[in-house]
C-alpha cells in the first residue's frame, strides 16, 4: 500500500476500498462517515491549496472544497481514488478564491505554509539527512518560480504532493502523455537549479 494514501489516527492508511465504503455510507444516509475522508486528506488538501496560491486562505479553500466534494459525491465514479478527485476540486476552488491562480503568492509565505501544513520529515530521521532533504525541498520551491504555470503544477503534484503519474493526470485532468511531456520539460529547466529525480537517483535518491 502506498504511503501517499490518506493516513488516519494511529497510522492506519485509507485504501480505495476504505474510501468506497465511506462514500457508500454517505450515499446511504450516514453523512458522519464523510469525516473519515476529511481526516485522511486534510493535510494533502492544505498543501495543494497553498502550492496553488491560496496563502492565508488555504484553510477556507479546503473547507469549501470538502463541502463541494460532499455535495458532488453522487457523481463520483465508483472504483476511482477519492484523493486525486478531491485535489482537482481543491485546485479549482483555489483559483476561484484568489482569482489569479496563474501566479503563486510570495515564495517565502507559500513555502512556510507548504512545509508547515504537514510534517515532511519524521522526527526520528537523522538530523544531517533531514537537513539535506529540507534544503532540497526549499530549493525546489524557489525554482518553481522559473517555470510556466503548467510546469509548476505538474512538478508540485508529482514531487511536493508525492503523487504518481496516474494520480497527477487524474487530479489535473490531463492525459498521462501530457503529464509526462510537461514534467520532462520542467525537469530539464530545473536541472541547472536543483538536483532532478533522474540526476539525483545516481547519488542516492531525490528529496529523500
Amino acid at each position: 500500500m502506498s504511503a501517499r494514501e490518506g493516513t488516519l489516527e494511529g497510522g492506519r492508511t485509507l485504501t480505495v476500498a476504505d474510501e468506497a465504503t465511506a462514500i457508500a455510507r454517505v450515499r446511504s444516509g450516514e453523512p458522519e462517515a464523510y469525516a473519515e475522508l476529511v481526516r485522511a486528506y486534510t493535510g494533502v488538501a492544505l498543501r495543494a491549496a497553498v502550492a496553488c496560491g491560496a496563502g492565508s486562505d488555504a484553510e477556507d479553500v479546503v473547507q469549501a472544497a470538502f463541502f463541494k466534494a460532499y455535495r458532488s459525491l453522487a457523481s463520483f465514479k465508483d472504483g476511482s481514488s477519492f484523493r486525486p478527485w478531491l485535489l482537482r476540486i481543491v485546485v479549482n476552488e483555489t483559483r476561484n478564491t484568489v482569482r489569479s491562480a496563474v501566479r503563486l503568492r510570495a515564495l517565502a509565505g507559500r513555502e512556510a505554509m507548504l512545509l508547515g501544513a504537514e510534517p515532511r520529515i519524521p522526527e526520528s530521521a537523522d538530523p544531517a539527512v533531514a537537513a539535506v532533504a529540507e534544503e532540497r525541498r526549499v530549493l525546489l520551491a524557489s525554482a518553481l518560480e522559473e517555470l510556466s504555470e503548467a510546469q509548476r503544477q505538474v512538478v508540485t503534484y508529482r514531487y511536493l504532493l508525492e503523487m504518481d503519474e496516474a494520480e497527477t493526470a487524474d487530479a489535473l485532468g490531463w492525459p498521462r502523455g501530457t503529464v509526462k511531456s510537461r514534467l520532462n520539460r520542467a525537469l530539464k529547466k530545473l536541472s541547472g537549479i536543483v538536483p532532478t529525480p533522474e540526476r539525483d537517483s545516481r547519488e542516492g535518491g531525490w528529496g529523500a
